[in-house]
């Protein structure tokens, strides 16, 4: 490759990434290059097609009406480079290459982190980014291998694979909680209490806790003085008796065995299906991929 086609792929392929993350400061990270290179590179990509492909302001960067259609037409052409190059580890002796996995937190720790203490140290060619993200991400223009999410938020076109087993909510609160405030003997009941509540993108505000007993589903909107996007702070806060947490059973039944929480409504609180791995039907995959998905795969 000549260097003056090798700089007008490098220059489409940071256009690219600048218009999707319409950021500099986020596509110079994505990228590892500095905001100011990315900068002199769109100067000159513009000057040379001779048109403005970028609209730029102090706190925002969108692709213009002539940028919008280069990237429609470049932005297919790169993935299919990038999975090309992807695919090219299934020749090697060893699997390596790097893969992008967006998953929400709970998941995060309890399916993908324990597979990869195991996976890692026997394959240094592999590295995997992991990115925690409530939302329902688009895997495919966002640019992911793969995304871990429950099992009925796998869009229809995806293939999706189970990688855990049942999970089921708990609602839980400390011992000095409750010494000051009543047990609920039924969801509503939660209404009258101080509840530490979540925050989630994909539901646009604050999280109803879930319910369901013989059949009956039951949503409640629950209020409280404490709203956290966090595992951590959430199970921090019940244990600090600052009101009651609606989490993951694996995450309390330790607290729970030994006292440190109190579990409530426990007979409102099924299981349900667990994570799935999910990634587009039609991408091939690679070896990289193929041993990841494997490792995870959960049979019961």
């Amino acid at each position: 490759m000549s260097a003056s086609v090798q700089e007008s792929y490098d220059q489409l392929a940071i256009f690219a990434t600048v218009a999707r993350e319409r950021s500099f400061t986020r596509a110079a990270a994505k990228l590892g290059l500095s905001q100011p290179a990315l900068s002199r590179s769109m100067r000159q990509l513009e000057d040379r097609l001779g048109v403005r492909l970028l609209a730029r302001t102090t706190r925002s960067v969108s692709p213009t009406e002539a940028g919008e259609r280069l990237l429609e037409v470049i932005a297919p052409r790169f993935e299919e480079i990038n999975h090309e190059l992807a695919m090219l580890n299934q020749f090697r002796d060893r699997p390596a290459g790097k893969l992008r996995i967006t998953a929400g937190e709970h998941a995060a720790i309890t399916v993908l982190e324990p597979v990869l203490a195991k996976l890692m140290p026997d394959h240094p060619d592999l590295s995997i980014e992991i990115i925690v993200d409530y939302g329902l991400t688009d895997i495919v223009s966002e640019g992911y291998d793969a995304g871990v999410r429950m099992g009925e938020q796998v869009a229809k076109d995806m293939i999706a694979v189970p990688v855990g087993p049942q999970l089921r909510m708990a609602v839980v609160g400390s011992p000095s909680y409750f010494s000051r405030f009543p047990r609920p003997k039924s969801p509503h009941d939660l209404t009258q209490h101080n509840c530490i509540t979540i925050r989630l993108p994909t539901y646009g505000g604050i999280f109803a806790w879930e319910f369901e007993k013989k059949g009956k589903e039951l949503k409640v909107r629950v209020e409280g003085q404490l709203v956290f996007n966090n595992i951590a702070l959430r199970l921090k806060a019940a244990l600090d008796g600052l009101g009651l947490a609606y989490m993951p059973e694996d995450l309390v039944a330790e607290h729970v065995r030994a006292g440190r929480l109190v579990r409530v409504l426990a007979d409102w609180c099924p299981p349900f299906p667990g994570y799935h791995l999910y990634y587009p039907s039609r991408r091939q995959t690679s070896v990289a991929f193929a041993l990841l998905r494997d490792a995870l795969r959960w049979s019961a």
